[in-house]
């Protein structure tokens, strides 16, 4: 049974949070009044009010004033960040020329979550993180660690294809980091793999290279993050495979898993 979150655990979630507003554009929040108590009995033959289904950010906000969410709350949760996400048009361009967004896949509670940078022309017409060349270079690397993809969680930076597979400019890392963070809270990974230096330095807050953060841990809320090519990467430079296998390896030796072929 998981043990509830600490006061300053809480605290900490909250400030986050804000700074994942604040970093979207949000500089204020509506004070909402307090709900009405009738002071008489409500009549029979009144209707009830129907019932109005609580969006993703009231759940999100509500699983802050509780010690945690179980997984079924959570995945309800997470069900409701998807359907938010699939309206969001905070980043213009990528609104009008995405085919769709892109959500995350994977289990709840993972033992790693593989963070890549955005979806590309593949990922944008089927609505899946990972499923082009890349993707298929990454489902061999999972299954070479003794994994298998629906095991692990897989999600972007960005939740829209940028026009051309270009990189996510700043504004739209921005404009997606409060997705990415109250994701991370739902899944709730034990460990995450970023997959090249955007989704790395965008995480992280860094402008080091992939090369500069590979080869140790990194933090992220107090989950431990490991830093490693794209697989995208891997397909241009082949001879990079072998360091990547090496990233691999550290990962699995400090998940406790055994490393195969060893």
């Amino acid at each position: 049974m998981e043990e509830p979150f600490s006061a300053v655990e809480l605290g900490r979630h909250a400030r986050q949070h804000l700074e994942s507003l604040r970093a979207a554009g949000v500089e204020w929040l509506p004070l909402g009044s307090p709900p009405s108590v009738p002071t008489a009995p409500i009549p029979v033959s009144e209707a009830p009010a129907p019932i109005r289904e609580p969006h993703a950010e009231e759940l999100f906000a509500a699983a802050a004033e509780r010690p945690a969410l179980d997984p079924e709350e959570r995945r309800k949760t997470l069900h409701l960040l998807k359907e938010e996400i699939s309206h969001c048009t905070r980043c213009p361009e990528l609104a009008a020329k995405r085919t769709q967004t892109v959500f995350g896949v994977g289990r709840m509670d993972p033992d790693v979550c593989f963070i890549g940078e955005a979806p590309g022309a593949d990922e944008d017409a089927q609505g899946e993180p990972f499923v082009g060349a890349a993707g298929q270079l990454l489902n061999r690397i999972i299954v070479a660690c003794g994994m298998k993809r629906e095991e692990v969680y897989i999600c972007n930076i960005l939740r829209c294809r940028p026009p051309g597979n270009r990189l996510p400019l700043p504004n739209e890392a921005a404009n997606c980091r409060e997705y990415l963070d109250r994701t991370l809270d739902l899944i709730q990974p034990k460990f995450i793999c970023c997959l090249g230096a955007c989704a790395a330095q965008n995480l992280l807050h860094t402008t080091l290279s992939a090369g500069r953060l590979r080869g140790r841990f990194h933090d992220y809320r107090g989950t431990p993050v490991l830093v490693t090519f794209h697989p995208a990467y891997l397909l241009r430079n082949p001879a990079a495979k072998r360091d990547v296998w090496e990233d691999m390896k550290m990962l699995l030796a400090r998940m406790g898993r055994p490393i195969p072929g060893k």
